[in-house]
């Protein structure tokens, strides 16, 4: 399956990374899917569609972001919601009539799985509290990139992997956001847990030893 843009911004723009990023949730085959970070909706369309392929409707996709361009946090970094392609802003602006960046857009590129897809809207630090975790064997985490952000995201996400998930994170190297790699690598030092780093540092794989 190749990773489709559905007309949409991603922070997946390399060639291959979105390829990439689908073929490690197949090695998985994940039945419940937490995506922390939804953004425009891209990938959750994609998982949401690679997930049906492999278990039917056999499977839970949940997506929590802000869906909304203020922040708290002025140490926070959101990605331009602005498009560059003026085809892209005509058609959201006057056919779709919808902002991209927000859960009544985001649901609309998922309606095909309305049945197994649910979006939260608010900030990852309270919504994770309410969240079974136990229940979820796969996160991709692309939330917030502040330290204090992804550490608390992550410490929340304890019990997936101590029942034997994983958690896949989004931007681990980035040069601007050094408190990605900061939260990441104490988590998995303090922890114990197992740390793989792929495509050039573009993720961090965490898992059981």
């Amino acid at each position: 399956m190749k990773y489709k843009k559905y007309f949409r911004k991603t922070s997946f723009k390399q060639k291959g990374v979105g390829d990439y990023f689908l073929e490690e949730i197949r090695k998985k085959k994940p039945k419940v899917f937490l995506e922390i970070g939804v953004f425009h909706g891209v990938t959750s369309r994609n998982v949401c569609e690679l997930l049906y392929e492999i278990h039917g409707k056999n499977f839970k996709y949940i997506g929590i972001d802000l869906f909304e361009e203020s922040l708290e946090n002025e140490n926070e970094i959101i990605p331009s919601t602005i498009f560059k392609n003026p085809l892209k802003q005509f058609y959201f602006k006057y056919i779709k009539k919808q902002n991209p960046y927000s859960i009544e857009a985001v649901r609309d590129l998922l309606k095909k799985f309305k049945d197994n897809a649910h979006l939260i809207k608010g900030n990852s630090n309270t919504v994770l509290q309410k969240i079974d975790m136990e229940k979820i064997d796969f996160i991709f985490l692309d939330g917030g990139h502040d330290y204090d952000t992804v550490m608390n995201d992550l410490n929340l996400s304890k019990d997936v992997i101590i029942k034997n998930g994983v958690i896949l994170c989004d931007d681990y190297d980035l040069s601007y956001a050094p408190g990605v790699k900061k939260a990441i690598d104490e988590y998995v030092e303090k922890n114990n847990f197992q740390k793989k780093i792929l495509l050039n540092n573009r993720f961090a794989l965490i898992e059981k030893k």
